[in-house]
């Protein structure tokens, strides 16, 4: 985990590496002051004149200039690495997850991406600046003021070495008891945020249902869930600082009593005052060393889990690999299904798709109908390779798609969703998602081919409205329609449209359909739909049924020989007399 972490520091290395030597060097000035001022104090009470006390003000004043100095420059540069770092780690994860194929990205849930690239993300980044700040500075004065102490005080300084024992065994006992809480919080963290993403995202419905209150007692369990741990963990933390407390003020009462009754016994022999306060400076150094050092092991006792966390999503591999040497030139859109199965986990106890064996020419329309759940997206999903079949091949173009570069396919095969997405942006800028060159007369004749003109011209920006995220500003058959348009200035070989004019007139859709037949003959056109008419005039129409084809054929032969199919048609002409009626 710390490999993997450290190697997001790349550029800010310098930082990392001037950022303890600078604390260094404010720490050494730091405890070298105590010194100089026992000197003083000595030279005071020895009769000192003017002129010794000018020469040790000097020196303080430039001590203490050099120390805020170090400080600050320390501060500036801690800065500047942790938050590099934090840059480093989101951007890496989110390339990560631009390179996961969809089974990758089935074993995280969105919001626990969203978790670990914002909350995972900031503990490390505090967890590393304590790293190289703080955990630097506390240890390095730790060292050093018990060491003055020894030379200032003698035995009494032996006292921190007692100390110290107790505090390790504490917070050795805080930190075996507080791992297990966090990693159970942080996995609850991705539970609220699921709630509140599933909440915001289907708030149309929620108040359409009048759930509100069903979902705010959702939430509260949910928030009381990671309320309840954290309190827990905290208790169990809230431990260190009245341990720590109690040692600094045992060590305090020491040193102001043994050293009292020192100096008075002794008249200044054994310890004079110079240093004893020397003494009791560095003591409250050493005793805030120890302080700062339970905060580092605090922070990074939460930062631990969280590195594990985004170090599974750095990690996680893509199950889908370019080949050694793979084939960039997608010859044509022809399509072959050679006895394929699929199945979406190797644990999995059935097959999705089984036995697939299907031929399809390049140009050619095909029509893919069948009940919920036949797997229709599913078998389309293994041409543009978003998926690998588990037996057999599938074939683009004659290759197998295994032997493709994945992005020279996919440049090939153009998708459009039923539940399509639109980005915050123009609508140019949605549209050039299809192709980044396209000219607005392009662009215009794309929206033509797909019906949306009618719509974006009436808009008064027009190709320069602007769409809100998710297109919230447009309905659904609007989004329909500009993403066919975006998948058309793609110019594919291969043009999937999975149920994608479902929210469409049936008028429209016609329209739509006769617009591909003459803009794009000769790139092979997949439809799939629930509405027989949308595929009535396919070259072939397939009918899907439990993961199997149970038939191919034309819509005449279909409604002739097939079963499935015939009742589908039925049920839904038979709707429409009555409409009529």
């Amino acid at each position: 985990m710390v490999k993997e972490l450290a190697g997001c520091i790349r550029e800010y290395k310098k930082a990392s590496i001037a950022t303890p030597i600078l604390v260094s060097g404010e720490v050494v000035m730091e405890c070298t002051i105590p010194f100089i001022i026992a000197q003083l104090v000595n030279a005071v009470k020895n009769g000192g004149d003017m002129g010794v006390l000018a020469r040790y003000g000097a020196v303080l004043v430039v001590m203490a200039a050099l120390a805020l100095t170090f400080g600050a420059l320390a501060g500036m540069t801690c800065a500047k690495a942790s938050c590099g770092l934090a840059r480093n780690l989101r951007k890496d994860m989110f390339y990560s997850v631009q390179r996961y194929s969809f089974e990758s990205i089935d074993k995280f849930l969105t919001s626990s991406l969203v978790t670990r690239m914002t909350t995972d993300v900031t503990n490390v980044q505090n967890a590393y600046m304590m790293l190289i700040r703080t955990a630097i500075r506390a240890p390095l004065m730790l060292v050093f003021a018990f060491v003055m102490a020894f030379v200032m005080g003698g035995r009494m300084a032996w006292i921190f070495l007692f100390v110290v024992p107790v505090l390790g065994t504490g917070l050795a006992l805080v930190i075996s008891r507080t791992m297990p809480l966090f990693r159970k919080v942080f996995k609850k963290y991705d539970n609220l945020n699921s709630s509140i993403q599933e909440n915001i995202k289907a708030m149309r419905v929620v108040k359409s249902f009048v759930r509100e209150d069903y979902e705010q007692k959702k939430f509260d369990a949910a928030a009381e869930d990671v309320c309840r741990d954290f309190t827990r963990a905290e208790r169990i933390l809230a431990i260190n600082n009245p341990l720590m407390q109690f040692c600094i003020y045992s060590v305090m009462v020491f040193v102001l009593s043994f050293g009292s009754y020192t100096i008075i016994t002794t008249r200044g022999v054994d310890l004079d005052v110079g240093q004893f306060s020397a003494l009791l400076t560095y003591s409250f150094m050493m005793l805030s060393s120890l302080m700062m050092l339970s905060m580092v092991f605090v922070m990074m006792i939460m930062a631990i889990e969280s590195g594990k966390r985004i170090v599974e999503v750095l990690q996680e591999k893509s199950t889908l690999d370019n080949p050694a040497n793979p084939i960039h030139e997608v010859k044509d859109g022809s399509i072959d299904f050679d006895h394929v199965s699929f199945k979406y986990s190797k644990k999995a106890d059935r097959m999705a798709l089984s036995n697939i064996d299907l031929h399809i020419r390049s140009g050619e329309t095909i029509g893919i109908i069948g009940g919920t759940g036949s797997s229709k997206s599913t078998l389309v999903q293994l041409i543009s390779r978003l998926y690998d079949a588990t037996e057999g091949a599938v074939r683009v173009g004659g290759v197998d798609v295994r032997s493709y570069d994945i992005e020279s396919l996919r440049n090939q095969v153009a998708v459009v969703l039923q539940k399509n997405i639109l980005f915050s942006g123009t609508i140019k800028e949605n549209l050039r998602w299809g192709d980044k060159t396209a000219t607005d007369g392009e662009i215009v004749q794309a929206c033509r081919m797909a019906c949306a003109d009618e719509f974006v011209e009436q808009f008064p920006d027009r190709y320069d409205t602007y769409i809100e995220q998710g297109g919230a500003n447009v309905s659904g058959g609007q989004k329909q329609r500009l993403c066919i348009a975006r998948a058309l200035l793609k110019k594919p070989k291969i043009l999937i449209l999975d149920d994608s004019t479902s929210a469409v007139d049936t008028k429209t859709d016609a329209k739509i359909r006769s617009a591909l037949r003459s803009y794009i003959p000769e790139t092979t056109k997949i439809i799939i739909a629930q509405r027989t008419a949308s595929v009535e005039d396919a070259d072939r129409i397939i009918v899907m049924d439990g993961g199997a084809i149970n038939a191919v054929g034309t819509h005449k032969e279909l409604l002739a020989t097939n079963a499935i199919y015939r009742e589908v048609y039925t049920s839904q002409n038979k709707a429409g007399d009555d409409d009529e009626e």
